[in-house]
């Protein structure tokens, strides 16, 4: 027996997957509500693995993986999903890992956002952040974002992606998607040309280097509503990890720049929801005079209990969200405690609010 992909595809499509991966001496494999769930099938030997990743792998990319080892791009089956892929060798051999990107955009209420974070998206300048762990919904989150400016104001907006994940049209709003390695050659280069282009809205994929963090600050501050990511938990962890990319000689400087044009921190993990499913949980930063003034002393360390105490400005801390989730009965008691970030003090409050744990 061998596997087709378009069957892989349908299955993914049917099963409400997340990922599948294909690698040798394993059957395809599905990443269902978190879990791992092989296809029912022999396993995969390498003609079969190089098979799969010919039939979706472009001979560009298929160069790429040879010369360096990977390559990633996005694809559209049919029109029924999009699918972001990451083509690896292994121990000599290919493997892959395709992530399913929903052809329909969620609303901010279907991702579980409060309200209050329309306002943030009402700003006409700043620096918005979305943050998490590879894999925690933060493309899902900056999608249902930008599909809402999209919707509620006019403008230009320009995403930044690698590789270009949820397709938007044209709305209220001119959206151009440009791709890094296709359209583009590097993320920082493409935000300094942005700057030409007439953008009110920029949305930078990732900030993965120093040359990206500084021109998406830079572009906040000269009157540009810009969304990004980073791969962090938490926002004063966030604001560390952005400074700390810095020198010494520049950290200062980012402090201030920082303060003046962080509007917000969104930070989420990807939970397992009770009876099936995924569920993210938040927590918001939302910057005040204090925080900035936090951020400016180098005191980024009590972000958290402003955030513990900023409810009416529409702030929650992370474990604060877990523990509302548990309550609502929509996550277990044990996903809870996973997820958090001070695991002690959650494990107090869990029991307090009648849990049983196992872990």
């Amino acid at each position: 027996m061998s596997y087709e992909m378009n069957d892989l595809l349908e299955l993914m499509i049917d099963q409400g997957a997340s990922d599948l991966h294909i690698e040798v001496n394993q059957s395809p494999t599905l990443r269902i509500s978190g879990s791992m769930v092989p296809v029912e099938g022999p396993k995969l030997d390498p003609k079969g693995t190089e098979g799969l990743m010919k039939s979706i792998t472009s001979e560009t990319n298929q160069e790429q993986v040879k010369a360096t080892g990977g390559a990633d791009f996005g694809f559209a089956y049919q029109s029924k999903a999009r699918f972001r892929v990451s083509v690896l060798r292994a121990k000599g051999y290919y493997g892959l890992v395709l992530r399913q990107i929903p052809n329909d955009l969620f609303s901010l209420g279907d991702i579980g956002l409060p309200d209050t974070i329309i306002e943030l998206l009402n700003r006409p300048r700043g620096l918005i952040l979305v943050t998490g762990p590879t894999g925690s919904g933060k493309s899902t989150t900056l999608a249902s974002m930008i599909n809402w400016i999209n919707e509620n104001h006019d403008g230009h907006i320009i995403t930044i992606e690698d590789p270009i994940e949820y397709f938007h049209d044209h709305k209220n709003c001119i959206v151009t998607q440009r791709e890094v390695g296709n359209d583009v050659a590097s993320f920082s280069s493409a935000i300094r040309g942005a700057l030409r282009q007439d953008p009110d809205v920029i949305l930078v994929g990732e900030m993965r280097d120093l040359e990206t963090i500084e021109a998406a600050v830079g572009a906040a501050e000269t009157g540009h509503l810009v969304f990004a990511t980073l791969h962090t938990t938490g926002a004063a962890r966030t604001v560390d990890r952005i400074i700390d990319a810095f020198p010494a000689d520049m950290k200062d400087q980012i402090r201030t720049q920082l303060a003046s044009s962080i509007i917000a921190v969104i930070s989420q993990v990807l939970c397992r929801k009770t009876g099936g499913g995924r569920i993210a949980s938040f927590e918001i930063m939302v910057t005040t005079t204090s925080i900035a003034q936090l951020i400016r002393e180098n005191k980024t360390f009590r972000i958290n209990s402003d955030i513990q105490t900023g409810a009416s400005r529409g702030m929650i801390g992370l474990d604060a969200h877990l523990l509302s989730l548990f309550n609502r009965n929509l996550i277990s008691a044990d996903e809870a405690l996973g997820k958090s970030q001070t695991s002690d003090a959650m494990r107090a409050k869990l029991l307090e609010n009648g849990a049983t744990l196992t872990i």
